[in-house]
């Protein structure tokens, strides 16, 4: 039988419901909190600063450095073992590369940006959840970038292109396939594709175009969560002015 009603049911190209906010860790130099379903992921730039120990260092350029961490009662399933694991280390490569295409490294030599990702609860997409977080939290910390870096997960249930897989789908008894994609939004870039599970080479083509065209959407609301910062900020000095206005006229 096709899969043709989705178990939350949402249309086939719909996403999870989408929160984004940046500034939301106030001793990091910069950070992000990205939500999308069930999915949190909070990300803390810290840099950049001098790479130690020291024999890591490049005269030429910098380096990024990424953690991933899963909270061990976050996941949809069994409790998460604590502390590092294969799981997250490779994680933490693929966002790390993903990254890496944005920042010009060569302006930060012998230094490190390191960049903390902590899920306190998930619901499938974590690592496209940790990769918008990180690129926001980037830009909040004034990071050059030239672009951002948006995420989500799409792949077919049943032979059924779906974008966002839920944890459910994920788990639905037929033939699924998982595939996260990350793109520059303004050049089309993929800068990461990866897939698990089995798919027809037809759907794989219209998985990536529909990836394509989510990551464009959420790129809007990244961009509109960094820019909401600043306007609120703005709004705060406008309103101090006004009250030390006031003040001097009482006197």
């Amino acid at each position: 039988m096709a899969y043709e009603k989705r178990l939350d049911g949402r249309k086939l190209d719909e996403t999870r419901p989408i929160e984004a906010k940046t500034g939301v860790i106030e001793r990091a130099d910069g950070s992000a909190m990205f939500k999308i379903g069930d999915t949190i992921a909070y990300a803390a730039v810290y840099g950049p600063r001098e790479l130690y120990p020291r024999f890591m260092q490049d005269p030429e350029k910098g380096i990024i450095r990424v953690n991933y961490n899963m909270m061990p009662f976050s996941g949809s399933g069994d409790r998460i073992r604590p502390g590092p694991n294969r799981r997250a280390k490779e994680i933490s490569m693929v966002i790390e590369k993903a990254l890496l295409s944005v920042v010009d490294l060569d302006k930060f030599p012998n230094s490190v940006v390191d960049i903390f990702i902590e899920l306190p609860q998930t619901d499938a997409g974590t690592r496209c959840a940790g990769i918008c977080a990180s690129a926001m939290a980037l830009a909040d910390a004034g990071i050059v970038m030239k672009d951002l870096v948006s995420s989500v997960a799409v792949g077919s249930v049943d032979s059924t292109v779906v974008a966002d897989l839920s944890y459910d789908e994920e788990a639905y008894d037929g033939v699924v396939s998982d595939i996260p994609i990350a793109i520059l939004p303004n050049t089309e870039e993929i800068v990461l594709l990866q897939m698990d599970g089995e798919i027809s080479k037809e759907n794989l083509l219209k998985a990536v175009k529909l990836g394509k065209k989510v990551c464009k959407d959420i790129y809007k609301i990244q961009k509109k969560a960094i820019k909401e910062k600043y306007e609120l900020k703005g709004e705060s000095k406008k309103e101090s002015a006004s009250s030390g206005k006031g003040g001097d006229k009482n006197e």
